[in-house]
């Protein structure tokens, strides 16, 4: 089993910038996708990002793409996102996830079975 914990969760004004981290515990998570998804009050849990194992290839939501980016250390067991030019439309729980995918959508929190416990992001305007 594998444990995943962010941090860098806050509050910050819109225009400002956050660095989300998640490290894993109890099992490497190299070999497995890594995503962040959003739950904004009484909204559903949306995806953000996604990185591929490798690191390659990176997937972002149309509201977040040429803002945030996603990025990993696998040495560290510890993926990243960087969030840039913040609104408050971006103020949610942040969660970070892991799956063994390896092609097909990266958007499907179907296909994640690790998932942490999330931290809360607040943008004021």
């Amino acid at each position: 089993q594998a444990q995943l914990v962010e941090s860098g969760g806050g509050l910050v004004q819109a225009g400002g910038s956050l660095r989300l981290s998640c490290a894993a515990s109890g099992r490497t998570l190299s070999t497995y996708a890594m995503g962040w998804f959003r739950q904004a009050p009484g909204k559903e849990r949306e995806f953000a990002a996604a990185i591929s194992w490798s690191g390659g290839n990176t997937y972002y939501a149309d509201s977040v793409k040429g803002r945030f980016t996603i990025s990993r250390d696998n040495a560290k067991n510890t993926v990243y996102l960087q969030m840039n030019s913040l609104k408050p439309e971006d103020t949610a729980v942040y969660y970070c996830a892991s799956g063994p995918i390896w092609s097909g959508s990266y958007y499907d929190e179907g296909r994640y079975n690790y998932w942490g416990q999330g931290t809360q992001v607040t943008v004021s305007s």
